[in-house]
């Protein structure tokens, strides 16, 4: 099992956020919670794409501010990773019956100005919030590896294939969406 954290870049992070600012006000309110530069009333004020523009080039001077703040997380989050690594593989060997040693093994955690931590199944990335504590980063990492455990067993059992084979041959059209998994 392998975590990699790493700091995606200003651009990264305002794409996603991009992504959820747009959607409803349970998405975006923390957005402008987390970063009181961001004039909210304003922000709302603006058409579409002045609104994106607004908020960009406030997000990349807010970034530049909080960039060496982003790089020691990243490296006290990977330090965290390395003293927990061995407990989790064997927890999460224990709890779903498989060694997942050899399995996980390129998961990337993106440390993201983003509150709201998105996954990406397909890709094995997901993103945590840089305010997180260290644990906090481990234990979303937990979390989205017992993601892909629950997919990975659901998928195999509906298509009568091993669990650890999924992972060991990924094949995009069979890693889905938890969404979608729970249809199955």
């Amino acid at each position: 099992m392998e975590v990699t954290f790493v700091n995606p870049g200003a651009e990264y992070m305002i794409q996603q956020i991009m992504q959820t600012e747009n959607d409803s006000a349970f998405w975006s309110e923390p957005l402008y919670y987390f970063y009181p530069q961001l004039d909210k009333s304003y922000a709302k004020s603006l058409p579409f794409s002045e609104r994106n523009s607004y908020i960009g080039h406030t997000l990349r001077s807010i970034y530049v501010e909080l960039e060496d703040c982003i790089n020691e997380k990243v490296a006290l989050y990977s330090q965290h990773w390395q003293n927990c690594k061995g407990q989790i593989t064997a927890a999460l060997s224990d709890a779903f019956g498989v060694d997942c040693a050899n399995l996980f093994c390129d998961l990337q955690c993106n440390v993201s100005m983003n509150p709201i931590q998105p996954r990406f199944l397909t890709e094995r990335r997901f993103d945590v919030f840089y305010l997180n504590s260290e644990k906090g980063a481990i234990g979303t990492s937990i979390h989205e590896m017992m993601n892909l455990c629950a997919t990975a067993m659901t998928i195999a059992k509906s298509m009568n294939r091993k669990f650890g084979r999924i992972f060991k041959n990924p094949n995009s059209k069979l890693m889905l969406d938890t969404k979608k998994v729970q249809s199955l």
